[in-house]
């Protein structure tokens, strides 16, 4: 796969591009949404590896739910009906082990609950109200339950089914480029010359 990170994927043997020209076809912006999902994986990932270090030694709520909720958000945004590049059924090519489908569906709530513009995902509150002997009202008490943090079992199941897309992902990503690249080999070099230049940090 072409980094996505400004380098051109050129081997050693392979001569470096004079230049690079943006192509604005419909194979090259399915590669673009292809892209962009990959990288939200790879996101999944490193949230996954270092909530499994995190776990570990006796963790901090707030980074475990940072991570937790940054891994839930991109997974969920890599199955979005806007850019149909990973659908609920690809889970079936993964052939992993385990209830595959229904954890998926669990990690969707998740991201419901984890990013709620409306509810605190973190704990849930109470009012009561304190009573004398007399049981007359004598205050108010508010109390507060301390929602659990994610374990390391539900972490490394979304690290596998993230790694196992990353990988059917990358193969589907390779077919897209050849497209791009016969799609660009049918236009002259002049037509080729006339399109925009994409700057590349070295």
């Amino acid at each position: 796969m072409a980094d996505t990170n400004g380098t051109t994927g050129a081997t050693d043997t392979e001569e470096a591009p004079a230049s690079v020209r943006r192509m604005d076809t419909p194979e090259s912006a399915e590669l673009t949404k292809m892209a962009a999902v990959f990288e939200d994986l790879q996101y999944v990932l490193q949230c996954c590896e270092h909530l499994v270090s995190t776990l570990a030694n006796n963790p901090e709520p707030v980074v475990v739910e940072a991570l937790w909720t940054g891994a839930l958000v991109a997974y969920v945004r890599c199955f979005s009906g806007r850019t149909e590049v990973l659908k609920d059924a690809d889970l079936a090519e993964l052939k992993m082990d385990g209830q595959v489908g229904e954890f998926h569906g669990l990690i969707k709530k998740l991201r419901d609950h984890y990013a709620s513009r409306h509810t605190n995902p973190r704990e849930t509150f109470t009012v009561g109200v304190a009573q004398n002997n007399a049981g007359a009202p004598t205050g108010v008490a508010v109390v507060s339950a301390t929602q659990p943090i994610v374990d390391d079992t539900a972490v490394r199941q979304l690290g596998r089914i993230a790694y196992g897309l990353s990988g059917l992902l990358d193969a589907r990503m390779q077919e897209a480029q050849q497209k791009v690249l016969a799609a660009a080999s049918a236009m002259n070099p002049a037509q080729l010359s006339s399109l925009p230049l994409v700057h590349i940090d070295a």
